[in-house]
């Protein structure tokens, strides 16, 4: 949708000149409190399967063996990385993402493709369309990394019910998406997002 482009641009342009400030002050605190680069940049699969990077402010340790996969209270995680990931703050330098075209403010979380060739069928009509910063599947498990703590096998939890569950709410989104109703996903993001959230590892 052109209109949804236009929106991206616009916003995401004017999000990085506002949060300028806020960028320099996370800036300044991982260089202080953690060595080694203060952006991460990862490989995701975008529209219609192309890689891009991804790019965030650091919230772990150098060199450490852990999976894609986080949980709450992890030793790689620091201390301020645990802060910068609550309120979602990491994830602000996806505003360049956005004004790139790589993604969009709303779309399917941009996965690994370790997770995108295991989707079959019907589910593949996901990567027509930008991944995004939020989606119906990023309100549910806002809490992903705290559900993920409460479970004995982390990593199971998540490939056997977390992601297909994922999977089936970015089919539905795909089926039904509208830029009205993007926008809704939007509001529902900034103010209402704990509403959402997934109450515990079984729902």
């Amino acid at each position: 949708m052109l209109l949804k482009r236009l929106f991206d641009i616009l916003f995401s342009f004017l999000g990085l000149i506002i949060f300028t400030p806020l960028f320099i002050v996370i800036t300044i605190l991982i260089k202080v409190s953690m060595p080694g680069p203060v952006i991460f940049r990862q490989k995701r699969v975008g529209r219609y399967g192309r890689p891009f990077t991804i790019a965030k402010f650091r919230t772990m340790i150098l060199n450490h063996n852990g999976t894609s996969i986080s949980v709450k209270g992890e030793d790689r995680i620091t201390s301020l990385g645990a802060i910068l990931r609550k309120y979602k703050l990491d994830e602000m330098q996806e505003l360049w993402n956005v004004l790139r075209g790589d993604m969009s403010f709303v779309g399917p979380r941009p996965d690994v493709p370790e997770y995108i060739d295991r989707l079959a069928g019907e589910e593949k009509h996901i990567l027509e369309i930008r991944p995004g910063i939020t989606s119906p599947a990023t309100l549910k498990y806002s809490n992903e990394e705290e559900l993920l703590s409460l479970v004995p096998n982390p990593k199971e939890y998540y490939d056997e019910i977390i992601w297909p569950d994922k999977v089936s709410l970015n089919l539905d989104y795909y089926y039904n998406r509208s830029f009205f109703g993007d926008i809704n996903l939007i509001f529902q993001t900034i103010f209402f997002r704990k509403k959402f959230a997934c109450s515990n590892p079984t729902s």
